[in-house]
């Protein structure tokens, strides 16, 4: 037993280097799903039907397929039409993809979650449809949409390990890479298992912290979540 525990010791410097690709695929992943995800919203939201139709598809394919067949059609399928693309760049971007689908949703839901009485309330104080968002809903949604984005962020972490799938060399692959070369598959993965879950816990954390931060008197659930 001793023996495993200082194997997986030394082995840690090595997995750690590739926790750092894993951090940058999901915290680019997350940023450019979020700034995807802002502009398909108003789409989705007020835009006419066809183009709310086609804001509404694209949410509704990404979160349909599986992100592992994502991956391996913008990578593997797009050069057929010469759109080639390094490992590294098609993981982020079909990760982020993905996460904007996601991310679309999650603030689609905080908007909802907004009475239509402080709608209404706002429009009897004269303001308009812009200041409405701008100063009375926009701040509520993102302070109820931030315990689901921090969520995101943990999945996005959970999920960055298909990268090395396509030959990415994070912390999956490294983990791929000690067990081709040591054999030790069931050290290897506990370790690399460990790895994630104390990442994962430490996120969860901070999304509690987040939720306990940003509450809205009022908004509070049965449990201590926000609706």
């Amino acid at each position: 037993m001793s023996e495993a525990i200082s194997f997986i010791i030394d082995i840690l410097p090595f997995l750690l280097d590739g926790l750092k690709t894993t951090l940058e695929i999901s915290l680019l992943s997350f940023v450019f799903g979020m700034a995807l995800a802002v502009l398909i919203l108003p789409i989705r939201v007020f835009a006419p039907p066809p183009f709310a139709l086609l804001a509404r598809s694209y949410v509704e394919i990404f979160r349909g397929t599986p992100l592992l067949v994502q991956l391996l059609f913008i990578y593997f399928g797009l050069p057929a039409i010469g759109v080639k693309l390094d490992a590294y760049t098609a993981c982020v971007l079909a990760v982020s993809l993905n996460s904007a689908a996601y991310q679309c949703e999650i603030l689609r839901s905080a908007l909802k979650g907004i009475p239509e009485i402080q709608f209404l309330s706002a429009e009897s104080l004269g303001f308009s449809t812009l200041q409405i968002y701008r100063y009375v809903v926009l701040p509520q949604a993102l302070r109820i949409a931030v315990p689901a984005l921090v969520n995101e962020l943990v999945t996005l972490i959970k999920e960055s390990s298909l990268a090395s799938v396509i030959g990415v060399v994070e912390l999956t692959r490294r983990g791929e890479y000690l067990v081709a070369y040591t054999l030790r598959a069931l050290e290897v993965y506990a370790a690399v298992a460990i790895i994630y879950f104390t990442l994962c816990t430490i996120a969860s954390q901070a999304a509690k912290l987040l939720e306990h931060k940003f509450r809205i008197p009022g908004y509070e659930r049965e449990g201590g979540g926000l609706l």
